[in-house]
């Protein structure tokens, strides 16, 4: 601001200088706002962070969502295998063997050790946080209204709005959290239910499904939609679904439930639906049901009204490529923006706008953004799949691996999965790929590396890759689409030398 205006006048105190408590507020904890913060601090900037939750940093991250449902999961996995692999000398399941205050003792000590963390590094960094409801008054002021309806006014010169989402209820039941329960409240349940009925089209529906599948319980998923999981590629889903099968996992899709009740003579709950296919009311006794629907952005009664910040038809909050608002000083990243809605991605963009704000050069991620599903087996991916590359029409070749040829898979009893790449059929340059199997979301991330410096299968092919591993299946894959082509009528010998 100085340099617009001589410095002789700004010495003789003819030109006011705006003075604010902080160079950025922060309102919520999450990935979004807890890199933004961390960014800040590198900048030596003065950082509040204001957060609504009176006993805990971090958000549905820390605390509902991310972290805690994927402790739950490596439990769960845990469990599956050493019950696989050693069985039950009474022939019981995993849930009458397990209590799910073992599970849930697993997950305090992940969440412990994960808030005690974020604590240490918020204070290490010198960030200061402030417990309450934050509202925007203006494009610097944020008032914050605490447990005990008391308010205090902030300045700041920036504001990140990091609020995230919370989950829509349902339209036809109520969710009670003991008997109907959201993804929040099934990490807080007493015993592993027998039987769950899981209403839901999404990620978090599967990946449920597949945890507690994996505690013995007999799954059965209410699809809204005609197709699970549609942005799979094709041969993934198809092992999928024999992996779901094998699981006793059922899908019913176009599913609409009716009413969910309790039947007292049966001790159990019903759930009432008709699907599209058969326009006939069925029910399910279950023991529970867990409903994981749409989500909705955190915005209400967050900003004033005369506050040039634009929301899309659903509520999410429209920003730049630099995450700014309509107005100059306020940014907004994570779930609130809308998609894609991921801690991954989540982290990224609240780095990047504390670049924007302060005026520091810093690059975008480039390229694809891979999808991680954390359900047993795990699911991940980028770039194209073989249909989107046909259909640009690109000529591409697949290779595959499955994991019932890798030795590392059958050390460990984990042989259900297969490992795909799309690539050039002309070049060799890799152009997706696709796991389904034990350890994808991180395996996945070699395929992105090569992908980022447009390289080809060839890395594969001429590098030496530790053995036994999961990423021998990359090697594999490779020679395998290799004699693809070669069988296609290109010479091997010319292929290793484009």
């Amino acid at each position: 601001m100085i340099a617009n205006f001589s410095l002789i006048a700004v010495l003789n105190n003819q030109v006011p200088i705006m003075s604010f408590d902080y160079d950025v507020i922060i309102i919520g904890s999450g990935p979004a706002g807890f890199s933004c913060a961390m960014q800040s601090t590198k900048f030596d900037k003065k950082v509040l962070i204001v957060e609504a939750d009176d006993n805990h940093l971090g958000g549905s991250w820390l605390n509902k969502g991310t972290v805690p449902s994927k402790a739950l999961r490596e439990a769960a996995d845990l469990i599956q295998d050493f019950h696989s692999q050693f069985g039950d000398e009474k022939g019981r399941k995993p849930y009458e063997r397990f209590k799910m205050d073992d599970l849930l003792s697993y997950k305090k000590v992940a969440l412990e050790s994960k808030n005690k963390k974020v604590k240490t590094d918020l204070i290490k960094n010198e960030v200061e946080t402030a417990r309450g409801w934050g509202q925007i008054v203006d494009e610097h002021t944020v008032k914050v209204k605490t447990s005990l309806n008391q308010s205090v006014t902030y300045t700041t010169e920036n504001i990140l709005i990091a609020v995230g989402s919370s989950p829509e209820p349902p339209k036809s039941f109520d969710i009670d959290h003991k008997n109907v329960l959201d993804y929040n409240s099934i990490l807080n349940i007493t015993h592993i239910p027998r039987r769950l009925v899981i209403v839901g089209s999404g990620v978090i529906s599967f990946e449920y499904a597949t945890i507690f599948s994996s505690l013995g319980t007999t799954i059965t998923i209410l699809n809204d939609t005609d197709e699970f999981l549609p942005f799979l590629d094709h041969e993934i889903k198809e092992d999928v679904s024999k992996v779901l099968k094998k699981k006793g996992i059922l899908v019913h899709s176009m599913a609409t439930i009716k009413e969910v009740k309790r039947n007292q003579l049966r001790t159990c709950l019903e759930v009432m639906f008709k699907t599209q296919k058969e326009d006939r009311l069925q029910v399910l006794e279950t023991d529970q049901v867990l409903y994981v629907g749409d989500k909705s952005p955190n915005t209400e009664n967050l900003f004033d009204k005369s506050l040039d910040i634009k929301l899309d038809n659903e509520g999410y909050i429209n920003t730049d490529d630099n995450y700014r608002t309509g107005v100059k000083s306020i940014y907004a990243a994570g779930d609130v923006t809308g998609n894609p809605t991921s801690a991954s991605t989540s982290f990224v963009q609240g780095r990047l706008a504390a670049c924007s704000m302060f005026d520091i050069p810093s690059e975008a991620p480039s390229g694809d953004i891979p999808y991680g599903i954390y359900s047993i087996p795990e699911i991940s991916g980028i770039g194209l799949t073989e249909q989107q590359a046909e259909e640009l029409g690109i000529e591409v070749t697949v290779g595959r691996a499955y994991y019932k040829n890798l030795t590392y898979a059958d050390i460990n009893h984990k042989t259900d999965g297969l490992l795909k790449l799309v690539f050039r059929t002309d070049n060799l340059k890799l152009v997706g790929v696709h796991i389904f199997g034990d350890q994808a979301t991180d395996l996945i991330h070699l395929g992105q590396s090569i992908m980022a410096q447009d390289g080809t299968i060839k890395y594969f092919i001429e590098h030496v890759l530790n053995y036994p591993t999961y990423s021998e299946a990359y090697r594999i894959a490779a020679f395998n689409g290799v004699n693809r082509v070669y069988k296609a009528g290109v010479k091997y010998k010319n292929i290793l030398k484009k």
